[in-house]
């Protein structure tokens, strides 16, 4: 049965997105805190001894530190009478819809002002009080109703969220002239080009992590700051990347451009050129037609799936010496269309993902010291002697879902993959186990092709083996060579579901684990079909069939328990020294 290709590649997105992320910002050094100086002793006491009890709001918590916690008590109006001695101020999660300059323009102390998820509109915030807040460090206005940023926020400022607001305007004084900020956040809002000033962080000369994901913006926004570090700008509308955009982030090493409506015509060769720290560039669900030129070496990751590339050009990464993964899925990639030059020179490039395009051969020219190289989902229809020879170093090759048939797989095509662990032949046209596959295999997939014979030897040296998948072929038992599950010796894995199976198979490895035998023509079990396989821990058998009678000839003690099967069920056998417990499993 084959697997809905869409199902596939859903599946192999979502982990390759979670992937992405999780390399991407192990690349970058996370952001330090600040680590408080220890307090002695005799100061603490001190401290306690002339500390004065906080006037606490109801069902708030408090302490005599400054520190108060209001979170999801459902208040619609902010606390009154709150301490000027309060440092932290919790009111996430409630209702609060107006804040006014006397709510606020007594707290001088207060470094920390957590105000997201509320109901708080720019009418509903007198933002002058702000400006009072001369120790403010930490403001987080998440999840509000805000259509205007604060026109001014204090110049002690660290760390700014206003995301998933409704904002179409910033202010120069807004995020400008605050020399300790360090990161903004403005992903989900509604901004636009003409709501953004040209000087938007003018004299903000620290600022290292500013998001802008999700909003309308048509160009990158002018004179960013130098420092930063990491920068989103996807799920947008860009068109376009102005010359010189990014000349000044020289430290910039995170560029996040996915989503957008980028094109070959709206960038030149030195779009990116100047950024000598990049580590992380994500360009993928663009508009994109070839790869772009002027790549900075240092680049490690390269996201480019979900694009419309149809080429790669011989000096498109002559550049990035340093890539270590590429991903140029669904994408409209030909074999002629990439130069046999393209990733020459790639020395540290160990993944390629290349699935989803229209590949009718292994591509020429892959990089040397590639580890995986997923190709799956293409239109390879054949595998010549010298394909995939000069991949030494390759682990993991997936061929699965291409137009492969045995006739077109030339025998000694995996004879230099010494190191490879795991293939995926599945979804093809092959009607016989290739022979000459590499012995150091550990994982094995040829489901859903037309296999009809396992040729004699082609499991011969396979010790390292220990997960074959054979399921939705059209094996039987005689097209099996004699003796070839025995020669598996670590073998724990075997799936033979949905073959020609009359009979259980004889000479089992004594190592399996794991048996699935559902869906072939098995109308009996002899009592001795697995006394040589004493670490079995599931026999899976589904048939119309599957009864009480079909296990009855298997040996069961006088502390067992055994279920029947009705028709469209999944029988799984745990098999237990001297004990056989049979559970009904539905799948």
């Amino acid at each position: 049965m084959a697997f809905p290709k869409h199902s596939i590649l859903q599946a192999l997105s979502v982990l390759l997105l979670a992937w992405v992320l999780v390399r991407c910002q192990a690349l970058v050094k996370p952001e330090e805190e600040e680590e408080e100086e220890p307090t002695k002793e005799v100061d603490v006491a001190i401290a306690v001894t002339k500390s004065e009890p906080i006037k606490c709001p109801p069902d708030c918590s408090c302490t005599a530190e400054g520190v108060i916690d209001c979170a999801g008590v459902d208040l619609t109006e902010f606390p009154a009478d709150l301490s000027d001695k309060t440092r932290q101020l919790s009111l996430q999660n409630n209702k609060i819809e107006e804040i006014t300059v006397e709510h606020i323009s007594h707290l001088h102390q207060l470094e920390t002002f957590n105000l997201q998820n509320n109901w708080l509109t720019t009418d509903g915030l007198e933002d002058e009080g702000f400006e009072m807040l001369e120790h403010l460090a930490y403001l987080y206005l998440a999840n509000n109703k805000l259509t205007y940023a604060p026109k001014v926020l204090p110049p002690s400022l660290v760390s700014a969220d206003f995301a998933a607001n409704q904002l179409t305007r910033i202010y120069p004084y807004t995020f400008g002239h605050k020399p300790k900020l360090r990161s903004v956040y403005l992903h989900n809002n509604k901004l636009t080009d003409a709501g953004l000033p040209d000087n938007m962080f003018n004299a903000s000369d620290n600022l290292e992590i500013l998001t802008m994901s999700s909003n309308f913006l048509r160009v990158v926004p002018k004179n960013l700051p130098s420092t930063l570090y990491r920068l989103h700008l996807k799920n947008n509308k860009l068109e376009k990347i102005p010359a010189g955009a990014f000349d000044n982030l020289s430290n910039l090493r995170e560029l996040y451009l996915q989503n957008n409506l980028l094109s070959n015509e709206g960038m030149n060769n030195e779009t990116f050129s100047h950024l000598s720290s990049l580590e992380c560039l994500d360009l993928s669900n663009n508009n994109l037609s070839i790869v772009p030129k002027g790549l900075p070496r240092n680049l490690v990751l390269l996201h480019m799936e979900k694009n419309s590339i149809q080429s790669i050009p011989g000096d498109a990464l002559t550049s990035v010496r340093n890539l270590e993964y590429l991903l140029l899925h669904n994408n409209k990639l030909r074999s002629r269309s990439i130069h046999p030059a393209a990733f020459q020179g790639l020395k540290k490039l160990h993944t390629l993902h290349m699935y989803n395009n229209l590949l009718e051969r292994v591509p020429r020219g892959l990089p040397r010291r590639a580890k995986t190289l997923m190709l799956l989902h293409n239109s390879i229809s054949e595998i010549g002697r010298n394909d995939l020879a000069l991949l030494y170093t390759l682990t993991e090759l997936n061929l699965s879902y291409n137009k492969l048939t045995s006739s077109k797989m030339h025998r000694e095509a995996f004879r230099k993959l010494r190191v490879l662990k795991t293939l995926d032949l599945s979804g093809n046209g092959l009607y016989t186990l290739p022979l000459g596959l590499p012995r150091s295999l550990q994982v094995l997939e040829v489901k859903n092709n037309q296999l009809n014979s396992i040729p004699d030897g082609a499991l011969t040296g396979m010790e390292k083996l220990q997960k074959l998948i054979l399921s939705d072929n059209q094996l039987k038992l005689n097209s099996i060579y004699q003796g070839a599950w025995m020669e598996l010796s670590a073998l724990t894995t075997l799936d033979l579901s949905g073959n020609q199976l009359s009979h259980i198979p004889s000479d089992l490895p004594e190592s399996l684990e794991y048996l699935y035998l559902q869906s072939n023509r098995i109308s009996s079990v002899p009592a001795s079909a697995f006394e040589g396989t004493p670490n079995i821990k599931g026999i899976f058998l589904r048939s119309s069939r599957a009864s009480a009678e079909l296990m009855m000839g298997l040996p069961l003690s006088s502390e067992s328990s055994f279920c029947a099967a009705p028709p469209g069920w999944m029988m799984e056998t745990m098999m237990i020294p001297t004990i056989t417990a049979t559970k009904v499993v539905h799948r």
